[in-house]
């Protein structure tokens, strides 16, 4: 059984938990709040496990082998550097990391440490990403794509009213091309490969965050599109059109409402809907694969999980390009 701990103590924490759980083989050992009683009333949802209000006593605890982060983006770099120093296995939330250069510095050490550290990116981990890519095989000449994930921030009615929620704080590395772009990239790379040349831009808010955004990338045989907004709700989802059928998916980030749509009209459900908890245990598990194929201390990694890692960096590199283009700039950038 591998014992982990959580450093947040958002929704996305309490979903993890619980997909942890259906993955198996992941026992929740700690939490890690700032404030003590934010910690303890977390906890207490969770089993009473111990609260911890110290970062680096939680990362040379005894007490657990592996960690997940899902704190602000401006914190990812630090906190899984420090876990990974600790001899803890980490799982990111995404964005990994905001720059490719802080990436690479950690997957280096991870790897001399032969520790796991890898992206909490649902996607690359469903079974509907196989469903995905081999119903895009079948659509003959794919010339063009449209990834789309625009939502209405639940935070939005407050940034509006005159506060500063994290998620548009500039400070903390976050907007919309990093909190949902991110799951537009991934697909697009994942089905795609690199583009041979991109074009972005940005709508920014007066924080200085983008609230929208948009990106076109060009492959010698196809465009593709992507679009994202936190202050707007998308209704159309996403498409991927070939000479002999069209892909539709309701939502990318999930891999959940695909259809195939055959010329002739005659429509075919791929993959339904699943719940957040089901959706998260494929990281879940992946995570716990790789723990146990590496071993502690042990360099040897499964090709999966060098796959999955060459992907994230990918993705990270394009992101950064894409934020070059459009002009959204953080602290962390040398650029």
């Amino acid at each position: 059984m591998i014992r982990y701990a959580t450093v947040g103590t958002g929704w996305i924490v309490d979903s993890f938990i619980e997909g942890a759980a259906l993955a198996g083989g992941l026992e929740l050992a700690a939490v890690y709040s700032r404030s003590e009683e934010t910690g303890r009333a977390f906890s207490a949802r969770h089993g009473g496990v111990p609260v911890f209000t110290d970062l680096e006593k939680l990362a040379e605890s005894g007490a657990i082998d592996a960690v997940y982060i899902a704190s602000p983006n401006a914190l990812h770099y630090a906190q899984s550097r420090r876990f990974l120093l600790g001899g803890k296995h980490v799982l990111c939330e995404k964005p990994i990391a905001v720059t490719s250069r802080q990436l690479r510095e950690l997957l280096t050490l991870s790897e001399q440490r032969g520790l796991i550290y890898m992206e909490a990116i649902m996607m690359r981990h469903l079974p509907a990403r196989e469903t995905l890519r081999a119903a895009v095989s079948e659509l003959g000449r794919v010339q063009s794509a449209r990834f789309d994930f625009s939502q209405f921030s639940s935070k939005y009615p407050a940034y509006q009213a005159g506060k500063l929620p994290n998620i548009f704080n500039p400070a903390m590395a976050t907007g919309c091309l990093m909190d949902l772009g991110i799951y537009c990239v991934y697909p697009a790379l994942d089905l795609f490969g690199r583009p041979q040349r991109i074009e972005a831009s940005a709508a920014f808010l007066q924080s200085g965050a983008d609230g929208a955004g948009g990106c076109l990338m060009d492959y010698p045989d196809k465009v593709v599109c992507l679009t994202y907004s936190k202050t707007a709700q998308g209704r159309r989802g996403s498409e991927i059109l070939g000479d002999r059928g069209t892909l539709t998916i309701d939502s990318i980030s999930q891999l959940t409402g695909i259809r195939r749509i055959g010329t002739d009209g005659k429509e075919e459900t791929l993959a339904g809907s699943r719940t957040k908890a089901e959706l998260m245990s494929g990281e879940a598990a992946a995570f716990r694969r790789y723990i146990q194929k590496a071993g502690r201390g042990s360099p040897a990694l499964s090709d999966d999980y060098a796959q999955a890692n060459a992907l994230t960096l990918a993705v990270c590199e394009t992101m950064e390009e894409i934020r070059r283009k459009a002009g959204v700039r953080f602290a962390d950038d040398e650029w």
